[in-house]
């Protein structure tokens, strides 16, 4: 805390959402702080408070509503959110991230209350840094952006997409303890193509088409500019683009600045991690695994690149790694000679008979199917069979979000299977019962390695994040999955041990950036007991 902060007072202080404690200032800080007078005498603790919250939450009807009272809440008393989120993760991550973040976003506009965050606008041209200059805190570390171009599977969202920057960063405070105050989240409206929003009358964003790539190129060069002159050093984490922009800019920054896209890395992180636990089930390798994959957008094809990756550090060539994922898109099997294939299919664009989907299962037969298509109801009872015909044990990845987007549900997996299944996706299920047997499935949430990632590559003051960064979370992050996880259906971790979990990969990343070089930071003695003092804890 600075020095000045202890001279805000009164409702200064009490209306300050970093400083406030609201009814848990104590009668010594009552006086200190003018407070004497504005607040009930009762005097109650934070787990009072929390009490309090869980109790109002709860009576929420809705989760769009409970979204709209935590987002009050954050507005109003951070630490107390952040605790409150901390200590309730398994309740409270699906309110204020997948899969209620959805409906907020589609809402936004329309449940508006506070600003929060930056908006870069097609209108700014020349000035972005004058808006960067606007923005109140001194220091920064983490920045999350988007244009909202695609957000979630709901696609073109506009400025309605400001949702995502701010629940990410959230999620960067509660696993990984990233100080709320230097964090910035940054809505890049350059239009939309929605026509829906666009006639909305309460649509808060520019109400013009999507500007070209040239324009859109040059105002993102601004803003890089603008932000890394003013906070050197802060992480930029893209988020939500459509493919070839996260492509486009993925590769133009990627060894200029320190940044990453969560949609393509993290994704792939977070899957391969569920795919080494799932290998660990099977008792195989993950070298053995055929994967097929339907959906070949930005999302699906970095996966696809991490896992052949992984297989080459774990001794296949490139050639072997590669053929042993395949991708099946709208027109059916990415295949050598198609006329028409982005730059990102084309590593995956093997020698083989077009085919489409269907045909594509039953030839290949795979040991892996991951959904990335945003597309609801694509695996249905007949694909189900069919991978659990040709394996023991079926590994199902359905990763689109939200819940209303996913490929299939838990409970369908695990029926159709016959309970044989290892299943993982993008958003939250329940447990399902089976007979006698109650499977636990576990979501394969990016909040498992884009925080853990952050955390590391700052600590080591890294100058660029690699592959082999995410590689190592991948790895660090299956670590920690128990054979009693395994033995409920979990392909990851409980989400209660988040914090943990971001510590250890936080860990792995650092030293891997001071093992590349990459680090500008001194190595402190003790990395881990170094990271975990860094951590911002919300008390009081």
């Amino acid at each position: 805390m600075s020095t000045d902060q202890p001279e805000i007072r009164g409702f200064a202080r009490l209306g300050n959402r970093s400083l406030t404690k609201g009814t848990a200032f104590t009668e010594a800080e009552r006086d200190r702080y003018g407070l004497r007078g504005l607040l009930p005498p009762q005097v109650l603790s934070m787990e009072r408070q929390i009490e309090r919250l869980l109790e109002n939450l709860r009576r929420k009807s809705s989760d769009i509503e409970k979204y709209i009272f935590l987002s009050a809440l954050q507005n109003r008393n951070e630490r107390l959110y952040y605790r409150l989120v901390i200590d309730h993760m398994h309740e409270i991550m699906p309110i204020i991230y997948t899969p209620t973040v959805g409906q907020a976003c589609k809402e936004f506009a329309h449940i508006f209350r506070e600003p929060r965050g930056l908006y870069v606008t097609d209108r700014d041209r020349g000035r972005v840094a004058e808006l960067v200059a606007n923005w109140p805190a001194k220091e920064v570390s983490t920045i999350v952006i988007t244009d909202g171009g695609r957000i979630l599977g709901l696609g073109d969202l506009g400025t309605n997409g400001m949702g995502i920057p701010v629940g990410k960063l959230a999620l960067y405070t509660a696993c990984a303890g990233i100080d709320p105050t230097r964090c910035l989240p940054v809505m890049f409206d350059v239009g939309t193509n929605n026509e829906e929003l666009l006639k909305d009358p309460l649509y808060l964003g520019l109400r013009q088409p999507r500007i070209g790539a040239q324009a859109y190129d040059e105002l993102m060069q601004e803003f890089i500019e603008a932000v890394t002159a003013r906070y050197p050093g802060a992480l930029i984490q893209f988020e939500d683009f459509q493919t070839p922009t996260a492509y486009r800019l993925l590769e133009r920054y990627r060894d200029k600045v320190l940044c990453f896209n969560d949609d393509i890395q993290g994704t792939a992180a977070v899957s391969l991690s569920g795919l080494f636990a799932a290998a660990r089930a099977r008792g195989t390798t993950l070298g053995e695994l055929k994967v097929l994959f339907l959906g070949a957008g930005s999302a699906a094809t970095g996966i696809g690149d991490l896992i052949v990756k992984a297989m080459m550090a774990d001794g296949l060539d490139q050639e072997t790694a590669r053929r042993q994922v395949w991708f099946v898109d709208r027109e059916g099997l990415v295949v050598a000679g198609r006329e028409t294939l982005e730059s990102h299919k084309l590593p995956f664009a093997h020698e083989h008979p077009a085919l489409d989907f269907r045909d594509a299962l039953q030839t290949l037969k795979p040991n892996v199917l991951i959904g990335a298509t945003g597309s609801p109801n694509t695996f249905t009872e007949e694909v189900v069979r069919a991978m659990t015909a040709c394996n023991e044990q079926p590994v199902i990845f359905a990763l689109s979000n939200p819940t209303s987007r996913a490929e299939c549900t838990a409970e369908q997996a695990y029926h159709w299977s016959g309970g044989r299944a290892l299943f993982a996706s993008g958003s939250p299920f329940d447990p399902v019962q089976l007979g006698e047997r109650e499977l636990r499935p576990a979501q394969g949430n990016n909040a498992y390695i884009f925080p853990g990632v952050g955390l590391g590559a700052l600590a080591a003051g890294a100058r660029s994040i690699s592959d082999e960064m995410f590689l190592v979370a991948a790895r660090s992050l299956a670590e920690l999955v128990t054979g009693e996880d395994l033995a409920v259906g979990a392909l990851y971790p409980n989400l209660t041990h988040i914090r943990d979990v971001s510590l250890q990969i936080g860990v792995a990343v650092a030293e891997e950036a001071w093992a590349s070089g990459l680090a500008t930071a001194p190595r402190p003695d003790d990395v881990r007991e170094a990271i975990a003092q860094s951590m911002y804890n919300p008390y009081y």
